[in-house]
């Protein structure tokens, strides 16, 4: 299974890790979109920025 992830939230202010997390998923900017299979790893990091991304399935 696929999902799109979009941020929504900027990462300013925001901890070192999740910043981190945020270029991990491959989000640099505000309402760029990235495709990513669902794999626990990716699931895990979605549920740590949750509060900054929207998730969308393909």
């Amino acid at each position: 299974m696929k999902v799109k992830v979009t941020q929504i939230k900027s990462g300013i202010g925001r901890t070192l890790r999740q910043k981190q997390t945020l270029a991990s998923l491959g989000l640099t900017k505000m309402n760029q979109t990235r495709e990513h299979e669902m794999t626990p790893q990716i699931k895990g990091m979605i549920n740590k920025v949750s509060h900054l991304i929207k998730v969308e399935e393909i």
